[in-house]
């Protein structure tokens, strides 16, 4: 794929999502080595729409405005379904990292994925 501002925005967050549970699971592996269950149970603090909404609100004032525009895509794209755990806007905004994770990976931009999830993850 050439553009992927060519690719639905659900797409997108398919992809993203992978993309961003493996840096979780890279941080986590990183820091310590534990049981393969603590390890879970620790991903999945971080990698749920409530924790990733709250990802948003940290990154947002750092997006340039393509990126900006492959988070609105995916905040904006209709879904089917919302989890149990979490409001509408809260999976929204999620869709939308999740997408503009996704268009960075096929853009290539490794080194602004690392930078945005590290503002994530930063105390």
């Amino acid at each position: 794929m050439e553009n992927p501002n060519q690719l639905s925005p659900l797409t997108l967050a398919f992809l993203g999502d992978a993309v961003f549970e493996l840096l979780v699971r890279e941080r986590l592996v990183k820091k310590a080595n534990r049981q393969s269950k603590k390890l879970h149970a620790e991903s999945i603090k971080l990698v749920n729409a409530v924790s990733q909404s709250a990802a948003v609100e940290k990154i947002l004032p750092l997006l340039t405005e393509d990126e900006a525009a492959a988070y609105r895509r995916g905040k904006n794209a209709k879904v089917e379904h919302i989890p149990k755990g979490a409001t509408v806007m809260q999976y929204n905004m999620a869709t939308g990292l999740e997408a503009l994770f996704g268009w960075l990976y096929l853009k290539g931009e490794t080194s602004r994925i690392n930078e945005l999830f590290e503002a994530i993850v930063s105390e």
